[in-house]
């Protein structure tokens, strides 16, 4: 009897792609909401999206979401597909800031700085649902997540939630929140899904276009830690402010994009275009809308060989990331915008997507 039990459990866990280690403590959970042709599937480890199914202009739906087979798989790696990462999104120098003269020093992922907020930062804990409808007038899922004092090393106790909601016209709202309810703390949450326009598995994404409304951006050292200046982008490979396509002048690059924009429009609470991407062979068209000052151009320069889902292999410049983002690095830059929220105050990041075809 304890045989069967036994094996009852292991095909039970397996059925479900839960990784033991996780199983143990929490559980996992897979929440889809639909509207019209488009839907996404998101997950409760790391608020994280697993797909986004849209039409092309044919009519054919596909995945253009790269992703993993198993949970087991995206507690493991370091690509954050989809995740909403934080408490503080991009790189840290030093793995250190200074809030009212006091120092803090987080926790060093990345040789001695901190990348997407530690090695177990918010891509990497398990979320509450705290609403889900999944198809009908008002599909959405809410989750929330109440980050520690002292959790990665950063101050003070903070409440996070963020919402995934579909809207009229294949559109994808995400509104991220935090209050710091005892301390100043720094908060720049993203979210890190990567787009593959074609379907996740069609290849690279070079030949796809892209706008990307930002006429400069923030220039980075050879650790891709920011230098605390700002370049115009004209007449560089960085160039985006009419479409363009990714691999025209990619070869004029280390690796490939991996760059904050500054977004051309004033920083305000109203939402205002950020990018657009055109892929030609499917007529899929992304465009993305935020509150948010800057943006990580991200073309998967670090992907190689990664086993994803449905049998797809990743290799570089199979997807590329759309992060509107504070600034990096903004906690040691005082003359970048400031990330600092305080208590009574609330943080609000607001992402919408808005999926077409040509």
């Amino acid at each position: 009897m304890a045989k069967f039990s036994l094996v009852f459990c292991f095909l039970f866990l397996s059925s479900l792609f839960i990784d033991f280690s996780v199983a143990t403590t929490k559980t996992v959970g897979y929440y889809e909401i639909k509207k019209g042709d488009i839907s996404v599937t998101v997950t409760n480890y790391g608020a994280t999206i697993l797909s986004v199914k849209v039409p092309d202009n044919k009519g054919n739906i596909a995945d253009i979401a790269l992703g993993f087979r198993s949970i087991g798989q995206y507690t493991n790696d370091t690509t954050y597909f989809g995740a909403l990462v934080g408490r503080v999104a991009n790189r840290i120098s030093g793995a250190r800031f200074h809030i009212n003269g006091k120092t803090y020093k987080v926790f060093p992922n990345e040789g001695n700085n901190t990348l997407h907020g530690g090695h177990r930062g918010f891509g990497d804990v398990f979320w509450t649902v705290k609403s889900h409808q999944k198809d009908g007038h008002k599909p959405h899922i809410t989750l929330t997540y109440d980050s520690f004092d002292g959790e990665q090393g950063f101050p003070g106790d903070v409440s996070v939630s963020v919402t995934y909601k579909l809207l009229q016209h294949n559109q994808l709202a995400v509104i991220m929140k935090a209050r710091p309810l005892n301390k100043a703390t720094p908060v720049n949450l993203a979210q890190h899904t990567y787009w593959n326009l074609g379907g996740h598995n069609s290849g690279n994404i070079l030949q796809n276009k892209v706008q990307i409304f930002g006429s400069q951006i923030t220039p980075v050292d050879d650790k891709l830690l920011p230098t605390g200046e700002t370049a115009f982008v004209k007449n560089t490979p960085y160039d985006f402010l009419e479409p363009r396509v990714i691999g025209s002048r990619i070869d004029q690059l280390s690796a490939g994009y991996d760059i904050n924009y500054v977004l051309s429009l004033p920083f305000t609470s109203i939402i205002r275009k950020a990018a657009k991407v055109h892929d030609p062979k499917s007529g899929r068209v992304l465009e993305l809308w935020t509150n948010k000052p800057g943006l990580q151009f991200y073309t998967g320069n670090m992907l190689k060989d990664v086993k994803g889902k449905d049998g797809a292999v990743y290799k570089a410049h199979a997807g590329l990331c759309l992060e509107t983002q504070g600034f990096p690095d903004s906690v040691n830059h005082p003359n970048f915008p400031s990330q600092i929220v305080k208590p009574g105050e609330t943080y609000k990041h607001i992402m919408l997507y808005k999926f077409s075809t040509e």
